[in-house]
């Protein structure tokens, strides 16, 4: 069986990437599973650059396929934030309670109709000895004014997805990821891995 690893420390990440992959013969690793801890400095100004950074770094120091993703939440009323700072919005400590707080702080006097949001998530792809690739995926919604649902985890609490009408937080893994950016870019990534024959 051929091993895969998710470049990533977030075990609500990693969860979504093992349901995500669960159809195709493959061992998903994480960072986690590694005998020394790897951290890997996101520099980058876009998803795209802090994507590559972690899997190219990864992928050299492991010999293995690596999958990593930069995904945030892009706020039209905050002119994209938090962006590519979305894991540590309120802070390097990454708390996910303390950066909803803030972005429904910084959209108290914001209307219901201009509370247009979309999670955004780049995939990076990187190959030992095959340039890294790219695919990118959406989901488009609204910011509640407080948070609902005990799912999911970030900013899914007060992300409303309208056409199923509850938030992310809501939603059962399989219906989330059936419409999620993550679900979205990952579906590109397959259709690419099996064009290149890579096993899945």
């Amino acid at each position: 069986m051929q091993q895969i690893m998710i470049a990533s420390n977030n075990q609500g990440k990693v969860k979504e990437f093992k349901a995500l992959l669960s159809s195709f013969d493959v061992q998903v690793l994480s960072l986690a599973d590694l005998d020394e801890p790897i951290d890997v400095e996101e520099t980058g100004e876009t998803f795209e650059e802090n994507a590559a950074l972690k899997a190219e770094e990864i992928c050299a120091r492991t010999n293995m396929v690596t999958i990593a993703d930069d995904s945030g939440l892009v706020v039209d009323a905050l002119d994209g934030r938090p962006g590519v700072y979305s894991a540590r919005y309120a802070g390097l400590d990454k708390n996910d309670q303390r950066n909803t707080a803030k972005v429904l702080t910084e959209l108290k006097e914001v209307p219901e109709d201009e509370r247009t949001a979309r999670f955004v998530c780049a995939l990076a792809l990187a190959i030992p000895g095959k340039q890294t690739e790219f695919f990118r995926g959406t989901c488009e919604g609204k910011i509640t004014k407080a948070p609902v649902g005990e799912g999911g985890f970030g900013y899914d609490p007060i992300f409303y997805f309208p056409p199923k009408g509850k938030t992310l937080a809501e939603l059962s893994q399989p219906e989330k990821n059936k419409i999620s950016h993550r679900g979205h870019a990952l579906e590109q990534l397959k259709a690419y891995w099996k064009e290149w024959g890579g096993g899945f």
